[in-house]
């Protein structure tokens, strides 16, 4: 079984007696130094008073082995608390000796909800794409890229129709499906007849609706008040509201017409319901095929999540409240996850999604040719690294930040740089230095420089002592499993209407690793002097380095970019 942060620091926490956690990890490198884990000395005092932690729990603690327990050398009192140090040579060889355990996500003993994921901004054409739009995009692929690879069965709706969207898509690295054919609406119509309140004489309904539906009186029924906007009254009458962009209202003020929202319940609208209620019965109908389902697969088992803008929002509360009134089976569990706004420093607010492409591919393409004084616009193998470095440079700008935050854009030639630690492309460059660290040791052992790689079980890993590599191992690899998971986790059982994810996790974490890394590169000359006795420490942080690889490979396809091998 892997080593676990959140194991140890669970083991930890139990040997100190009932009460909450107070164990952390420490990640600064002038902590690391002289300890891995701390228990603050505020927290042992109201634990145990002001006398010392009982010589007990101090034996205890040196002792915990278990499941996932990281090795413990040292445990000693410290001015700042009980500071605990691991055997580190022991958890180098552990997790060294097994990289592919901390490269890939931890699949849960057992398979969770099903997920449909829902975002409206793909029903548009990609030209009246916002910014604010594309970045809820760029969270629903993440998103669902990170439930994927744990195993949590996913429906990406809606599929796009609009002709020119598949292409910005791919394009933009985000794997979404296309539309083959429509979902058939005929059973949602008949029920919108039959539910719907006609319009009094006095009043006229908008071409095409079927009638009106009192939304708030809906909520009221269902109980479910909580998050709602509370101008939420009735339901009358467009239909571009949902199928199409948005107005740019401000998110939960109220409409112009205070209490009474327009709002189409048209054949437009009735296709969307269709599409939705579709995506969940097609789990029902594998489950009565004997397909792999959850044990309890069906519309109870299933949450939508709505991701969607701030100005999408309240169309969508209305979208969620009209399948409930038009659908029995509608899932009980609709989660909104709203992104936050985007806002561009020095530049007009109409910029769209393929606009912000084209200008940074602009400025991807002008800082290389500078850098190598030539313009590469004819190589096709360049400019498709080009490709990567943009689409890179805006999942970074787009989803380094919480998605329930505001978002500022600087559309500065430096947020592409090789030389800002920040940036997607800074990341992409230490992904390709590994590359050129590993082909220049292919190439010289082919030259008969160097010997072919041992068996990893031969490694001595004690000679692993540079503060750098304990860095790397102890807050990039170590936790990457945790990091995961916890990116892919959703509040399925949450009370209310919105829910939050950490799709801000893998792109921070890419960052800090490439930052620690490329601090290390630097300093630490990996391949040295082909001489038999320095090859035992070359060999171990090679494998170190290995380790490195493969976390960010895994952390990127999360983002859906390949590795580069240059740039």
């Amino acid at each position: 079984m892997r080593l676990g942060v959140e194991e140890t620091l669970g083991a930890l926490n139990a040997a100190l007696g009932p009460g909450g956690p107070v164990w952390f990890k420490e990640t600064r490198a002038r902590h690391l130094r002289v300890r891995d884990f701390l228990a603050p000395r505020r927290a042992l005092e109201a634990r145990f008073g002001d006398d010392q932690v009982p010589e007990r729990v101090v034996h205890a603690i040196v002792g915990l082995q278990g499941p996932g327990v990281a090795p413990v050398l040292s445990c000693a009192p410290t001015p700042a608390g009980l500071a605990l140090q691991l055997r580190r040579s022991a958890v180098f060889e552990r997790v060294l000796g097994a990289v592919a355990a901390y490269a890939a996500p931890t699949v849960p003993a057992a398979p969770g909800p099903h997920v449909v994921l829902h975002c409206p901004a793909l029903r548009g054409s990609p030209c009246a794409l916002r910014l604010s739009q594309l970045r809820a995009v760029l969270v629903a692929d993440h998103l669902a890229r990170a439930l994927h690879a744990h195993r949590v069965s996913v429906r990406l709706v809606p599929a796009v129709r609009d002709p020119h969207m598949p292409t910005f898509l791919q394009q933009l690295r985000v794997d979404w499906p296309a539309a083959s054919e429509r979902a058939a609406t005929e059973a949602l119509r008949s029920r919108a007849l039959a539910e719907l309140t006609p319009a009094r004489n006095a009043e006229a309904l908008p071409p095409g609706a079927l009638g009106r539906v009192y939304l708030k009186e809906l909520v009221d029924e269902r109980g479910r008040t909580t998050g709602y906007d509370p101008n939420l009254d009735s339901c009358l009458g467009r239909t571009r509201s949902l199928a199409g962009p948005e107005s740019s209202r401000a998110p939960h003020s109220p409409p112009a017409s205070a209490l009474c929202v327009l709002f189409a319940v048209t054949e437009d609208l009735l296709a969307v319901l269709a599409e939705l209620q579709q995506a969940v019965q097609d789990w029902a109908e594998d489950s009565s095929l004997g397909l792999a389902t959850a044990p309890d697969a069906g519309a109870d088992s299933c949450m939508v999540v709505h991701v969607v803008s701030c100005e999408e929002e309240f169309q969508q509360q209305k979208l969620d409240l009209v399948w409930w009134k038009l659908d029995d089976q509608a899932p009980l569990r609709q989660k909104h996850l709203v992104c936050g706004p985007v806002k561009v420093a020095g530049a007009p607010g109409t910029l769209t999604a393929p606009e912000y492409y084209e200008l940074r591919h602009a400025q991807v393409c002008k800082a290389s040719a500078l850098k190598r004084g030539r313009d590469l616009a004819q190589d096709s193998a360049w400019m498709e690294i080009f490709r990567v470095l943009c689409v890179a440079t805006i999942k970074f700008e787009m989803l380094s930040t919480a998605p329930q935050s505001q978002l500022l854009l600087a559309l500065a030639d430096s947020s592409i740089s090789t030389k800002g630690t920040k940036s997607g492309t800074f990341v992409m460059y230490n992904c390709a230095r590994l590359a050129t660290l590993f082909e220049g040791y292919k190439c010289s052992m082919e030259q008969g420089l160097y010997p072919t790689f041992p068996p990893v079980s031969s490694l001595d890993f004690s000679l692993l002592h540079d503060e750098g590599e304990w860095l790397l191992l102890f807050n990039s690899i170590l936790p990457f499993p945790d990091l995961l998971s916890q990116t892919a986790a959703l509040p399925c059982t949450a009370p209310g209407l919105h829910i939050t994810a950490r799709t801000e996790m893998v792109c921070k974490f890419l960052v800090q690793l490439s930052m620690d890394f490329s601090s290390y590169y630097n300093r630490v000359h990996i391949l040295g002097e082909p001489r038999p006795h320095l090859f035992g420490q070359m060999f171990a942080r090679l494998q170190l380095l290995r380790a490195v690889r493969e976390v960010l490979h895994t952390g990127l396809a999360m983002l859906g970019l390949p590795p580069l091998s240059h740039i």
